[in-house]
């Protein structure tokens, strides 16, 4: 124990390195509400990669003592962390929290996402008809500028796992669909921009905030579907893509897996990027680069799209190619070192 603070509104254990004395903490104080009929609010953080990975057997303990509160995979992404190589980047984490039943895990791009997150799952765990869940949020310590919540925001899809962030600009007769979440957001967005200006290409922009919720619920309406043939669902992310144009590119700073787990409910040509592979020391820039999932990589994997349903040339998709340098490494920007450990 390195530090331990109590007041009236809360206490804070600073545990250091001690990752399962830390995950035993969180146990007591989430189970408390059975165990001394006091009904306590654990939020544990952590680096992402010493979560999971290092206690899982524990957090399965803990889902089996029907702990509730939130857990916070901070440091999250394969490419966040860029100055402690390996050992610490985490691009899987949320692979292995979909193994435990009891977890509900989201990857939120910016705070109003994760305050609606919030206030959801303190309904959903203390609550009326209260559940027997506990959630897990990845967190970034890249700083990046945060925008207001916009206007009438689908607060159904945050929760839920997918909302329309930024419909295309203009209309066009080239069209995609850009499925993002955490800190990849704001390389989609940028390849938005890129897609518009560059190649005339059209596309909407999603924020995903729970790659594993839009499997959850796929899998729910498929058991229902095979039992119940009279009475078909669609699956979430189904309707919420319905009537999209254009071949889907979902990425994120985690390994193509997280993304492919949603691959069998989208109706439109689907292609993932993600950061499979071990981590890296390196500026943030270079390593996107290296796993092919920055702006520049999210737009030609878009046209490489088109061009497998015939609508863009090859010699279109060579061009954006050598245009971003994207065998280059070095061409990337670099980014910001804030909080690069």
């Amino acid at each position: 124990m390195l530090s331990y603070k109590e007041a009236t509104n809360g206490v804070i254990l600073h545990e250091g390195i001690n990752e399962a004395g830390s995950v035993a903490s969180f146990t007591a104080v989430g189970s408390s509400y059975s165990t001394h009929d006091e009904p306590m609010i654990p939020i544990y953080i952590f680096y992402s990669m010493f979560g999971f990975q290092r206690t899982g057997d524990a957090f399965w303990a803990a889902a089996d003592q029907l702990c509730r509160g939130f857990v916070m995979g901070a440091t999250a992404g394969r490419t966040t962390l860029n100055g402690e190589g390996l050992q610490h980047e985490d691009g899987h984490s949320h692979l292995l929290a979909s193994t435990n039943p009891a977890v509900v895990a989201y990857d939120p791009a910016f705070g109003y996402e994760v305050g609606h997150i919030v206030k959801d799952g303190l309904r959903r765990m203390y609550g009326e008809d209260s559940e027997n869940i506990y959630y897990y949020i990845t967190v970034y310590n890249e700083p990046y500028v945060q925008p207001a919540e916009p206007e009438n925001v689908d607060v159904d899809g945050i929760v839920r796992g997918i909302y329309k962030y930024q419909a295309a600009a203009q209309k066009r007769d080239l069209n995609a669909q850009l499925l993002a979440s955490g800190v990849g957001v704001n390389w989609a967005i940028k390849a938005q921009k890129l897609l518009l200006e560059d190649w005339g290409v059209a596309a909407d922009l999603w924020s995903v905030t729970s790659w594993n919720e839009l499997r959850r619920d796929g899998l729910e309406v498929d058991r229902h579907n095979m039992m119940n043939p009279e009475s078909p669902r669609t699956a979430y992310i189904t309707t919420k893509l319905a009537g999209s144009v254009g071949p889907v590119i979902a990425v994120s700073d985690f390994m193509r897996a997280v993304q492919d787990q949603v691959a069998p409910w989208v109706a439109n040509p689907f292609t993932s990027l993600g950061t499979d592979g071990f981590g890296l020391s390196d500026t943030r820039g270079a390593l996107r680069r290296h796993f092919r999932v920055d702006a520049e990589s999210i737009v030609v994997a878009t046209l490489a799209a088109l061009v497998r349903e015939g609508k863009v040339q090859v010699a279109t998709l060579r061009a954006a190619l050598d245009k971003y340098a994207l065998h280059d490494i070095m061409a990337a920007d670099p980014g910001n070192t804030e909080g690069s450990g």
